[in-house]
């Protein structure tokens, strides 16, 4: 059997990927839930986790380091943000202004993501042509 990094980058792609698609549903149901008292808004713990995996590895290149990274670590998780923290009277925390940039952002970050993973299938169709 051939041992090939080929797919490293497009593997730690799809954790982003992944991550970024489960923060789309968590800023969803924030927006869905702006006028609910006593709801915390929720966020996707992930780019924390992928920054450890990456230093984990010091005095390599990054090519080595993620290689190196186990993808079964890399989960993304929902978790709800200051859940102590509300500035308003009904113990809300949800801010629509912040969420739609958040959106916006996400889905940037998304397309990105999806389109650096077209890309680097195209350079291995290329490569094996």
């Amino acid at each position: 059997m051939i041992q090939s990094n080929a797919f490293d980058y497009i593997n730690v792609m799809g954790k982003a990927a992944d991550a970024s698609w489960l923060r789309n549903d968590a800023i969803s149901n924030n927006i869905a839930n702006v006028d609910t008292p006593g709801y915390k808004r929720q966020d996707v713990n992930f780019e924390i986790q992928l920054e450890k995996a990456i230093k984990s590895n010091r005095y390599r290149t990054i090519d080595e380091k993620v290689a190196n990274i186990k993808l079964n670590r890399l989960n993304p998780m929902t978790y709800r943000d200051h859940s102590g923290f509300s500035y308003r009277l009904d113990g809300n925390n949800v801010d629509i202004d912040t969420e739609n940039v958040e959106l916006a952002s996400n889905q940037i970050r998304y397309q990105g993501l999806t389109a650096s993973i077209t890309q680097e299938f195209a350079n291995l169709q290329a490569v094996m042509k």
